[in-house]
């Protein structure tokens, strides 16, 4: 028989867990609306029901306006679906490296990522030199910034081998990696003509312009495999987000396992970012908005972390879309946007939600 305190317990328990749960499913559905309501939103005017009514009868096969077709169908739409992914896997990255870190300014860039990227693609903008020889253009910028976006993770899983490092260390030689690739792009630019120099800064911003059909699969494939992968080690981030000390009396390896969620992470952000450029602040706002209202357990946090971050860059997005005929791109509105946001959670934040 238990007793009604425990069972007044286990009934308040579980109305935590439910209220966590909605508000996942909340979020998750706010979010396949407005990536359905996106594509009715830019320029080319067209309304919700008729860009619906493009996409349905494309896929029946029935007959379409040439043009409602290509803007909706092969612009918006990978655009759109681009967003989801692109946001789900930055601001999943951002809540592990978080927790991982046990600091709420981590996010996916802090180990230098962004400014690899940046770097790889202006070797190819500008100096025309493919780090796979045989690939020219668009593909040549994005195989060049995946490559150099992955040389920091490299460096501190070498710097492992020899010494044990603490999340402040790991922290520290990315930020020192991201200034050298920053100043050597600096470098770079100052050697380009007009137009390369155009182009290399319109990639720098981040941008969800370049998303293809064809692009779109490599970005969701491997962002989905990655947050699964980490969704499925949310326990094991539990543990590291209690400390080193108690991570080793609970039978788990701090070190290593940082090591392996920090390559998960930096494949994922490294695969978004070659693709997007760096956006940024989803990774560092996401996760801590979200946490005020499901607090730190990774089993919620992660997913819920995803569902927002899809929900936050597509409506940024859309206001990319709105606020200018020449489509600003996404990473300026979240640097408008993300900056103030982030200091009004940072005044805001209950220092409980880390407990």
């Amino acid at each position: 028989m238990i007793s009604p305190k425990y069972a007044s317990l286990h009934r308040a328990y579980e109305t935590m867990i439910s209220k966590k749960v909605l508000f996942i499913v909340f979020c998750v559905t706010i979010a396949i609306l407005m990536m359905v309501l996106s594509v009715s939103i830019g320029s080319y005017k067209i309304s919700f029901i008729d860009s619906f009514k493009v996409i349905i009868d494309h896929m029946l096969g029935n007959p379409v306006d040439r043009q409602d077709l290509h803007v909706i169908w092969n612009l918006r739409m990978p655009r759109a679906i681009m967003a989801v992914f692109a946001g789900a896997g930055l601001a999943t990255g951002g809540a592990v490296m978080q927790s991982m870190m046990r600091n709420p300014l981590a996010d996916p860039y802090i180990m230098g990522i962004s400014s690899g990227a940046s770097l790889g693609a202006t070797i190819s903008i500008i100096l025309g030199i493919s780090l796979i020889p045989g690939f020219t253009g668009d593909l040549s910028i994005i195989l060049n910034a995946f490559l150099l976006s992955m040389i920091p993770v490299a460096v501190i899983v070498l710097f492992t081998k020899h010494r044990s490092l603490s999340p402040i260390m790991m922290i520290l030689i990315g930020l020192s990696i991201m200034f050298i690739f920053g100043a050597t792009t600096t470098l770079l630019k100052l050697l380009a003509n007009p137009g390369q120099l155009a182009e290399a800064y319109m990639w720098g911003i981040g941008t969800l312009g370049r998303a293809t059909w064809e692009n779109i699969i490599p970005v969701a494939v491997l962002t989905s495999i990655c947050m699964v992968l980490l969704f499925r080690f949310s326990n094991s981030l539990n543990i590291l987000a209690m400390g080193d000390r108690n991570a080793v009396s609970s039978g788990v390896d701090p070190k290593r396992k940082r090591m392996y969620y920090l390559i998960i992470v930096s494949l994922m952000t490294a695969t978004i970012v070659s693709f997007t450029g760096p956006i940024g602040f989803v990774g560092l706002v996401c996760p801590n908005i979200v946490r005020q209202f499901i607090g730190s357990d990774n089993r919620f946090l992660i997913p819920c972390s995803a569902a927002f971050g899809s929900l936050f860059l597509i409506c940024a997005d859309s206001v990319s879309k709105t606020v200018s005929v020449v489509n600003m791109p996404v990473g300026v509105v979240m640097a408008l946007v993300g900056g103030p946001l982030f200091v009004s959670i940072l005044l805001r934040m209950n220092k409980n939600s880390w407990a």
